[in-house]
């Protein structure tokens, strides 16, 4: 079953251990320059909490934290970002998830970023009615490269 809660500090250990994966980095590609570096995490989310404009929602599965989904605006625009533990991968957990994130928060039009090599994040968002809007490109710590991005919207 999957749902969506509020997010709380304690879901951070979880998300902590999730982005140490080497594929999931690689394929978010925009990560921390050490994602092992819990203080630097810690730091960050601490920004993120402290946002009283950013949405944030832990994705549950099965009753266990799968991810998160939020919706922020560091570039301008607000831009929704999701990360998903890849013991959830390939079952639809983000798709869905993102689904139900986006009947909460209807802010529009809203965008979304992925490396144009992640092929699963951007059918995730193209699954939830997102449209390419453009192409950037940005340096992605995870890589250690410059990389191409795509920039998709939702307008409905």
């Amino acid at each position: 079953m999957l749902e969506l809660r509020d997010f709380t500090p304690d879901d951070l250990p979880i998300f902590f251990e999730q982005q140490l994966d080497p594929q999931a980095n690689h394929m978010a590609a925009f990560t921390s320059k050490d994602p092992t570096d819990r203080d630097a995490f810690m730091a960050h989310w601490q920004k993120v909490c402290a946002d009283e404009k950013i949405i944030i929602k832990t994705i549950l599965f099965d009753g266990r934290v799968a991810g998160y989904v939020l919706v922020h605006g560091w570039f301008g625009d607000p831009e929704v970002s999701y990360w998903l533990g890849r013991d959830f991968w390939g079952r639809g957990v983000a798709s869905g998830a993102l689904r139900l994130f986006l009947e909460q928060v209807t802010t529009r039009p809203l965008y979304g970023r992925v490396v144009k090599d992640s092929l699963a994040s951007l059918r995730v968002l193209q699954k939830c009615g997102f449209a390419l809007s453009g192409e950037d490109r940005g340096f992605a710590n995870a890589r250690n490269a410059e990389v191409k991005e795509l920039i998709l919207e939702l307008r409905d």
